[in-house]
């Protein structure tokens, strides 16, 4: 799952004498595995409690709404809390947040689905100060020339995150849940469908509540651990007081846009992944076999990302944006109008597509900002809200026309992606673009 980007001011990393960065950056990665992880659960989960809840897929896209909608709810304020508090216990304090909202899952078992999607948002909280506070000390522990590079590097480590979730969720939650079909579920009596229903949630509380175990171990460390002190840079009161916006700037609107549109697509090709594995005419899995293969579309976009790591030294972004569209809306195109192994596996291979869209989008929609480059950040981050609204549009349309055609609105997503990689190109040659 991508990283949000820094909302707030230009960072830059106070000088320690002898110090070097691999060590923090070690630390910090380690975090950016762990909200991998936490992200992708909701791709086993959705179609777990759809069973249970006997919910419609709009209904079901609910959890996606709730935890992207996090971000949207809480970036601003999340940067607010790292300007006061620092980068290092605002790191603490979303770890500490995400663990509680792990440990609701605990009574959202006996609660039903309402309590579900709040420990869904308490916990995306969490992960959005997070990474709000982390972000940063990727583009400092290192040259600047290659901070995109280095963020892609990390990123790969959220992507190792994202692979082994689905895996991980599907052992522990799906492998332990019912194998009653929805018919038998139903020509049960009202007391039998209530002890299948407690049965069903409840196995969920003991991966959520290791999960929140770990979280909190790991906030100890992290509030442990010897950090470069990063300060901000006197960047907020001259973008405050500088003339216009960043809004002026045309392609970090459409970059906004973009960013929207590609967690968009990405959320919601993983949160229909298992749904579309079980759909008779594509592979007829089971939920707990379909989970594995989840996996398999976040480990394309982990091995990408390596690729990445190199291949952004070397080539045009935009360039390199439009081709990964291009085989992105292929792919999708053949998941929708095929049928059995062919479809399986394109829509599999989509994930490899999105590994460098993220960074690459990110980056070409700051470049040439300038003095508002901090709230051209924050935008891009606010963006993310994709992950909330694409989604929620999907399971509307699968609710009217089947799980396989609502595919397409993936693919408007990606056409807007191949549409932004064109048109800024060489935008790196040729400077900002104010509207």
């Amino acid at each position: 799952m991508a990283a949000t980007p820094n909302p707030s001011a230009t960072v830059t990393a106070a000088p320690t004498a002898g110090a070097t960065n691999t060590g923090p950056l070690v630390i910090v990665t380690i975090l950016f595995f762990m909200w991998g992880l936490l992200t992708s659960l909701n791709d086993v989960l959705i179609p777990h409690l759809k069973a249970i809840y006997t919910l419609n897929y709009l209904q079901a896209m609910l959890v996606q709404f709730c935890f992207f909608g996090a971000y949207f709810i809480v970036s601003l304020p999340a940067g607010a809390l790292i300007r006061r508090l620092g980068y290092q216990k605002g790191a603490v304090t979303g770890l500490l947040i995400a663990a509680g909202g792990c440990g609701l899952f605990y009574p959202a078992a006996q609660g039903g689905y309402g309590l579900f999607l709040f420990a869904f948002f308490v916990l995306a909280a969490g992960i959005t100060i997070l990474q709000v506070a982390a972000n940063p000390y990727v583009t400092v522990l290192g040259p600047a020339a290659t901070a995109s590079s280095r963020l892609t590097l990390t990123q790969a480590f959220n992507s190792l995150g994202t692979t082994v979730g689905p895996a991980l969720g599907g052992m522990l939650i799906l492998a332990g849940a019912s194998a009653l079909t929805a018919d038998q579920v139903a020509a049960l009596d009202a007391a039998g469908q209530a002890a299948h229903r407690a049965h069903e949630a409840a196995t969920v509380q003991g991966p959520y509540l290791a999960l929140a175990a770990a979280l909190a171990i790991l906030a100890a460390l992290f509030a442990l651990a010897r950090l470069p002190r990063i300060d901000h840079a006197a960047a907020d009161d001259t973008v405050a007081a500088s003339a216009g916006s960043a809004l002026q700037y045309r392609h970090l609107v459409l970059g906004a846009v973009a960013i929207f549109l590609y967690v968009g697509g990405e959320v919601s090709i993983g949160s229909f992944l298992v749904n579309f594995l079980g759909e008779p005419n594509v592979a007829g899995m089971t939920a707990a076999r379909a989970a594995s293969y989840v996996s398999v579309y976040w480990g394309g976009a982990l091995i990408g990302r390596f690729i990445g790591f190199a291949v952004m030294r070397v080539v045009s972004p935009g360039k390199a944006l439009a081709c990964n569209a291009v085989a992105a809306i292929v792919l999708v195109l053949c998941a929708i109008l095929g049928h059995g192994q062919a479809a399986m596996w394109a829509i599999l291979a989509v994930g490899l597509c999105n590994s460098i869209m993220f960074p690459t989008i990110f980056s070409m929609a700051l470049h040439g900002l300038g003095r508002h480059t901090g709230q051209g950040s924050g935008i891009l981050c606010m963006a993310i809200v994709g992950g909330a609204i694409v989604p929620f549009a999907q399971g509307w349309l699968a609710d009217h026309v089947g799980v396989q055609p609502s595919f397409f609105i993936p693919v408007a997503c990606y056409g807007f992606i191949l549409f932004f990689g064109l048109k800024y190109a060489n935008l790196h040659r040729q400077g900002a673009t104010t509207a």
